[in-house]
C-alpha cells in the first residue's frame, strides 16, 4: 500500500491499481478528490468535508463512492443515489479494494459550551492504517500505521502523546498539522518522538511513503 499525504487530514493510499482518499477538505488540495475510486469523509467540518470538492469527483467519475456518515451523507446523496453510503461504529465495508472498519461515533470535544457533531474513524485492511479523524478513539484492533492528529482546537501535545501510547502501533505520521508552523514541527517531532513509544514520521504534502 502506498500512503501519500495531502495537506491538512487528507491522505491518499493506492494498492492494486486503485485509489482511496480520506478527508479531503477545504484545507487540502482543491483537486484531492480527483481520480479516486473510493472516497471516506470523517465528519462535516469543513477541513475534512468540502462539499463542491466532493460533488467535483463523483461528477467526473460516475464510479467513485463515498462513505461517510449521516451528517455529511445526507447533504449528497439525493444528487447521486446509490453512490453515498452511511457508515457508523462497527459497520465493516469494502471500498476500492480496501477492506474498511468503522470505530467511533463523536467529534473530540473542542469547548463544553460547543455541540459536539459526529466523527468516524476508519481502519484499513486489517490495521494497516487507522485514520481518526477529529477524535483520539482507541480502536479495539492493533495498528501498525496511525495517522496522527497533532495540533487542532481540541489537542494539546500531552493528549497526542498518550494517545499514541495507548494506540500503541508501529510508527505514527502526522495529519491535522495545516495549524502547525514550522517553527513549532521540531518541538512536536522531539517531544512525541521522544515520548510517544512509536516512530514519529512527517510527511511533506505530495510525499509518499510505502506500508
Amino acid at each position: 500500500m502506498r500512503l501519500t499525504k495531502k495537506s491538512h487530514s487528507c491522505v491518499r493510499l493506492e494498492k492494486d491499481g486503485r485509489t482511496l482518499v480520506v478527508d479531503p477538505g477545504g484545507f487540502s488540495e482543491e483537486d484531492a478528490a480527483l481520480g479516486a475510486d473510493a472516497v471516506l469523509v470523517t465528519h462535516e467540518h469543513p477541513d475534512h468535508f468540502d462539499e463542491g470538492r466532493l460533488r467535483a469527483a463523483l461528477e467526473a467519475d460516475p464510479a467513485v463512492g463515498i462513505w461517510t456518515l449521516k451528517s455529511v451523507a445526507d447533504q449528497l446523496s439525493a444528487a447521486f443515489p446509490g453512490r453515498v453510503h452511511t457508515v457508523g461504529h462497527g459497520d465493516t465495508f469494502t471500498a476500492a479494494g480496501f477492506e474498511v472498519q468503522v470505530h467511533g461515533e463523536l467529534h473530540a470535544v473542542i469547548h463544553p459550551d460547543i455541540p459536539r457533531v459526529t466523527n468516524v474513524g476508519y481502519l484499513v485492511d486489517d490495521g494497516a492504517l487507522f485514520h481518526p479523524g477529529d477524535a483520539l478513539t482507541v480502536p479495539d484492533h492493533p495498528v501498525r500505521t496511525l495517522m496522527l492528529p497533532v495540533m487542532a482546537p481540541w489537542n494539546k501535545i500531552s493528549e497526542v502523546i498518550d494517545y499514541v501510547r495507548e494506540v500503541r502501533p508501529e510508527r505514527a505520521y502526522d495529519i491535522h498539522d495545516a495549524l502547525l508552523t514550522d517553527l513549532a514541527r521540531p518541538i512536536y517531532d522531539r517531544q512525541i518522538g521522544a515520548l510517544g513509544g512509536a516512530e514519529h514520521l512527517r510527511l511533506a504534502p505530495g510525499a509518499t511513503a510505502e506500508l
